[in-house]
């Protein structure tokens, strides 16, 4: 696994981008909706364009620190589903995650992987939106049971294989949950309510740019081997907060390639 630094306003921008964005389509289904076959191959078609390419290069460059001389783009694409807002608020009938990209894993000629993410950009259209390290996408698809997709909940960079009948935490790096134990989606909903449902688009929380922006001054914090300011925006903020945070420094978007 990749280790990135960043400076904290790279985190800061992350934590209010990936806060439940508010273009995710919502759905009366109650379950999600799978990406057609023609879906799944257009957006692998995306992933082996020089565009890609070229930001899975600079991926490479940038997070692993080699020019690689040839990149090896996937012929197979994994539905990312991430959580949706629908669901946390507690709209009847909303499913718990909504498709968010299809990942394409991108090998380097010295081994190193990384996950090109293809995300929709209209009907049958899709783009290549940005790379991170590693290949998580790819591994944990294949733990997945038959019926079973992969979601996120970004805010904890948390992977579950989300069942009809409830979701399994995979991995997280601030896991809300036993690691293997089914929660019932009902439970799932009330948990991710709390955690959310006062963090959505246009709440205060948003408004007031969420972690890291316009905060009250706070005390002084204990000693922890983290700036004052990080530690009083972490407070502030509270779980959501500190779970992007720790997403953002996990993994790191590529830049596109100038």
């Amino acid at each position: 696994m990749n280790t990135i630094c960043r400076k904290f306003c790279g985190c800061l921008a992350v934590a209010v981008a990936t806060l439940l964005p508010a273009t995710v389509p919502a759905s009366a289904s109650e379950k999600v909706v799978p990406p057609s076959d023609g879906d799944l191959a257009a957006a692998v078609s995306v992933a082996a364009q020089p565009d890609a390419i070229g930001l899975a290069r600079s991926n490479f460059r940038q997070v692993d620190h080699i020019e690689p001389q040839r990149i090896t783009m996937g012929e197979k694409g994994f539905p990312v589903y991430t959580l949706n807002p629908d669901f946390v608020t507690g709209i009847a009938g909303a499913p718990a995650g909504v498709l968010r990209s299809v990942a394409v894993t991108a090998t380097a000629d010295s081994g190193q992987k990384a996950t090109l993410q293809a995300m929709p950009e209209g009907p049958g259209k899709w783009v290549a939106a940005s790379v991170f390290s590693g290949n998580d996408e790819e591994t944990l698809s294949g733990r997945l049971r038959p019926g079973s997709v992969l979601l996120n909940e970004p805010q904890i960079n948390g992977w579950y294989e989300l069942r009809p009948d409830g979701v399994v935490l995979l991995q997280a790096s601030l896991p809300q949950s036993p690691v293997g134990k089914l929660l019932p989606l009902a439970e799932y909903q009330r948990n991710v309510h709390g955690r959310y449902a006062d963090k959505m688009p246009g709440s205060d929380y948003q408004r007031d740019g969420g972690i890291g922006f316009a905060q009250a001054a706070a005390p002084p914090a204990a000693d922890t081997g983290l700036p004052a300011s990080i530690v009083a925006g972490l407070i502030a903020a509270g779980v959501a907060g500190v779970a992007v945070v720790l997403f953002a420094v996990r993994r790191r978007r590529a830049l596109t390639p100038r």
